[in-house]
């Protein structure tokens, strides 16, 4: 079995690979070619975490065998200096079931997040976007910049987050990384009344900004909000947008920032346009003008993990990458 550490990860994968994986695993996902339960998920109440067991099969011949062991602990930054999210990715060979791989899935679990908002992107958002209001300053947020940066041509972004106390490091590390002009920003309504495209990564349980203030033609990628409880949009942002989900079967149930306006009278959940895979397929009809305000609703596939790691392997074998051991 070959093990892959982050680092390995890391030097193998980059954004536009996991993009194409990602777009291929969701056309697959709209053509039946995956086996995807829903995601068991255990709440460690007395440290505030949460442990989610996420398998996959993706395709047919072979396909691609996986389940990912993921922990998402909101506090471990401030109180532990250690990352929210933590996991490991076992891969299998789909035809015997023998192991092939265990790799770390922190880096991993960032960039196939990321991949989806780059996908939902470059299908819905207006061909010539080029501001991005940005809220979070973590692993997630650099991802979906790094995604959006891949699929369009970004100026200038704006970046907000609760504290304000890393932006100026953040804004540093990633503008240089991806050479984009980056300005921390305190003024959310500025932020998203500047925004052509708007990504939240954040892990609040309230609404980040008000979605009056969103200009027309504008996109949101929200990844952040991950269980029924949890929203980083208000009510206004869901009944102004033309909202599509990762998975109907996903959103219905951990998908706040649609569950609770339901909830509150505000829409049904015929209000969802479609699936980001119906979209990618032709299917469905994702922008109709550029004055539409679309929005990518995800909470996160097992598919998303499956494809990117079967890239990650794949190129780990060309490039001689990884230790092999014997169980």
């Amino acid at each position: 079995m070959l093990v892959l550490s982050r680092a390995d990860v890391e030097s193998l994968l980059t954004m536009s690979d996991a993009i194409s994986a990602v777009e291929e695993g969701f056309r697959m996902v709209t053509d039946g070619k995956v086996v995807m339960p829903q995601r068991a998920a255990t709440k460690i109440a007395p440290h505030g975490g949460l442990h989610l067991s996420m398998p996959a099969f993706v395709g047919s011949d072979p396909g691609t065998l996986s389940i990912k062991i993921v922990s998402v602990y909101p506090d471990n930054p401030e109180q532990h200096d250690l990352p929210m999210i933590q996991g490991v990715l076992l891969l299998h060979d789909a035809r015997n079931g023998r192991p092939l791989a265990l790799m770390d899935a922190e880096h991993l679990t960032a960039m196939r997040t990321g991949a989806a908002s780059g996908v939902a992107t470059r299908h819905l958002a207006k061909q010539d976007a080029s501001i991005v209001a940005l809220f979070g300053v973590g692993a997630q947020a650099g991802a979906q910049l790094a995604a959006v940066c891949a699929v369009r041509s970004i100026e200038q972004v704006f970046v907000v987050s609760k504290t304000g106390r890393n932006d100026l490091d953040f804004c540093l590390q990633v503008g240089n990384k991806l050479g984009v002009h980056m300005i921390p920003c305190r003024d959310p309504r500025m932020a998203v009344e500047s925004a052509d495209i708007i990504c939240t990564a954040t892990n609040s349980h309230q609404p980040i900004f008000n979605g009056n203030w969103i200009q027309d033609g504008a996109h949101i990628n929200a990844v952040g909000a991950y269980t029924a409880q949890m929203r980083e949009l208000d009510s206004n942002t869901i009944t102004g947008s033309r909202i599509f989900v990762d998975r109907h079967e996903a959103a219905r149930t951990e998908a706040g920032d649609i569950l609770i306006p339901i909830a509150e009278g505000s829409i049904s959940y015929d209000h969802v346009i479609g699936e980001l895979g119906e979209v990618v397929s032709g299917t469905v009809v994702g922008r109709t003008c550029d004055t539409d305000i679309t929005l990518f609703k995800s909470v996160g596939l097992a598919m998303q993990d499956a494809v990117t790691a079967q890239r990650i392997y794949a190129l780990a074998l060309t490039e001689g990458r990884g230790q092999n051991i014997r169980l």
